[in-house]
């Protein structure tokens, strides 16, 4: 068995800097704040990225360590990256940037006669496993990954909310091609979808009603820029909203992005309203306000997610990962409470 998970990643942006920081944090401090430190038998500091793509010109040809720093990303350096010698290499940019993107840097210009096609990186550099970092509403650029880590024979895991991996002919191609895929859209860790969720199942599980709910989110990071394009938002409404209805069925909610504040950087602030009737139809409200760094947030349940696809990987598992998209992802196949999720990933992963 290769201890050493071998990761290559599209999209070296935030979330990515907050990765690669975060394999480096932990190979010199102890496992708190990993969600999860142990999953069979692999740390966080067995994750090696090995291959990284962007479409920014100042990043391509840049080693990881200073691309991750390169503008407009933002994340917070709680982490020193030394000189990684996995250089970014050039993509095609396809849908992978919104209107508002295309003002902060130089798109690569990319020649796929000339350059070579990202899955042939990823088989020279004998990848386990593929991150899709595209942008909110990129569904032909998050697509063109999964094909690349496809023919790469390489697993696929989706941090986007672009419905990929819960769509079943993907998931029988990879199947059939003896690869794993886990998805959609990435968790946080405590962020404001998992805090929403909790407090709706509180109000369920004590008798309850809610009768209508909001959670209003905005942050200064460019996916909250990107997300300023309103029509590259249906996929993102649809899974932060599914990931709260699929807890209790609410008529009267709104659930989404809401603005850009530049000078917020990575820090994401979120609103949560909740109204509903309690015993004898007696109305309660709750309101609470969530601040966080958006990328680091993310980057602890992508160590799972990643460490759970190499162990599905030495098992001879295959197809799509029910308990680890369930665990980890916002818009799995198969939507359980968050205390069934973390009992069923715990006891798959053991």
């Amino acid at each position: 068995m290769k201890k050493e998970i071998r990761v290559a990643i599209a999209g070296v942006g935030n979330c990515a800097s907050a990765f690669i920081q975060g394999i480096e944090y932990y190979k010199f401090h102890d496992k708190d704040g990993v969600m999860t430190p142990n999953v069979g038998g692999y740390s966080v500091e067995d994750i090696k990225v090995v291959a990284a793509f962007d479409i920014n010109k100042a990043k391509v040809g840049q080693d990881l360590a200073t691309a991750i720093n390169v503008w407009p990303n933002c994340c917070e350096k709680f982490a020193p990256v030394n000189r990684t010698f996995t250089v970014v290499q050039p993509a095609p940019a396809l849908d992978g940037y919104g209107s508002y993107e295309d003002r902060k840097f130089e798109i690569v210009s990319y020649n796929k006669d000339l350059d070579p096609e990202p899955y042939r990186t990823m088989i020279a550099q004998d990848v386990d496993v593929l991150i899709c970092y595209m942008p909110v509403g990129s569904p032909e650029a998050a697509r063109y990954w999964a094909y690349q880590a496809l023919i790469a024979d390489v697993d696929f895991v989706n941090a986007m909310p672009e419905f990929i991996c819960t769509d079943l002919d993907w998931q029988d191609t990879f199947k059939e091609h003896g690869l794993r895929l886990a998805g959609d859209d990435i968790k946080s860790q405590v962020g404001a979808t998992i805090l929403h969720r909790t407090l709706v199942n509180l109000i369920k599980m004590r008798g309850q009603t809610v009768t209508s709910t909001y959670q209003l989110n905005f942050g200064g990071n460019t996916d909250f820029e990107n997300m300023l394009d309103r029509d590259r938002l249906t996929s993102k409404k649809i899974s932060k909203t599914q990931a709260v209805t699929s807890q209790m069925d609410i008529k009267n909610l709104k659930i989404g992005p809401s603005d850009y504040v530049g000078y917020l950087n990575d820090t994401k602030i979120a609103y949560i309203n909740i109204r509903g009737k309690q015993f004898g139809g007696v109305p309660f409200e709750i309101e609470t306000k969530l601040t966080v760094q958006d990328s680091p947030n993310s980057a602890g349940v992508m160590m799972d997610a990643v460490r759970a696809c190499k162990v599905a990987k030495d098992r001879g598992v295959v197809g799509y990962l029910d308990e680890v998209s369930s665990w980890c992802f916002k818009s799995p196949q198969k939507q359980v409470e968050d205390v069934q999720a973390y009992n069923d990933f715990i006891e798959w992963a053991s």
